[in-house]
């Protein structure tokens, strides 16, 4: 009887002890599933955020053609603004500028060449090698209306507000998406016709 009550003792503990060990390997699996999925979305935001960075130095990029004073004062050149305003312009509410259709828009490429005065950053490359990071930047113009503000005092003269639309988009290589970012411009200009 005696040896009885030990073998099921024995068999208890072992029951509870595989309980034990099988609760432990479950957290262990839970666990290392768990590290992983944060490890993919820390990976995703990393490339995201690097999109992003690429997709406003696109739009710094337009900024800057359209203040450099030496693209502006070149006759065979043209600011990506300029170039914008001589396209149809662009109605919101029917269509949208996206980052993966050149034809309608002034486009503009950043590489790891930077910025340089005096230049149309047209030519096709990589902004950022590693990883292989793809900046380019797409403006509309959308229309031509009464300067509002403090530029109201103008507002009788022969100046008018030009108003254009500039997006910024950003890819890494290899994803099937861009990541954008807009900005809307405003530049005092003679009034049309």
């Amino acid at each position: 009887m005696m040896q009885s009550n030990l073998t099921q003792q024995r068999g208890l503990v072992m029951v509870f002890a595989l309980l034990v060990l099988m609760s432990l390997t479950i957290l262990g699996v839970a666990s290392v599933s768990s590290s992983l999925m944060q490890s993919k979305m820390a990976q995703s935001m990393e490339k995201s955020s690097l999109a992003f960075d690429a997709a406003e130095a696109a739009i710094a990029g337009v900024v800057f053609e359209s203040e450099d004073e030496t693209l502006l004062a070149a006759p065979a050149l043209v600011d990506p603004l300029s170039e914008a305003r001589q396209l149809p312009a662009l109605d919101p509410a029917v269509q949208d500028i996206s980052c993966f259709d050149n034809a309608n828009w002034a486009n503009r490429t950043l590489t790891v060449g930077g910025l340089t005065t005096g230049t149309e950053h047209t030519t096709d490359g990589y902004y950022d090698t590693a990883p292989a990071l793809r900046s380019w930047s797409r403006t509309a113009f959308l229309q031509e209306r009464a300067c509002l503000g403090s530029s109201n005092v103008i507002g009788g003269s022969n100046i008018s507000c030009h108003v254009f639309m500039i997006r910024g988009c950003g890819q890494l290589e290899g994803s099937g998406f861009a990541v954008a970012n807009t900005l809307n411009a405003s530049v005092f200009a003679p009034a049309g016709n």
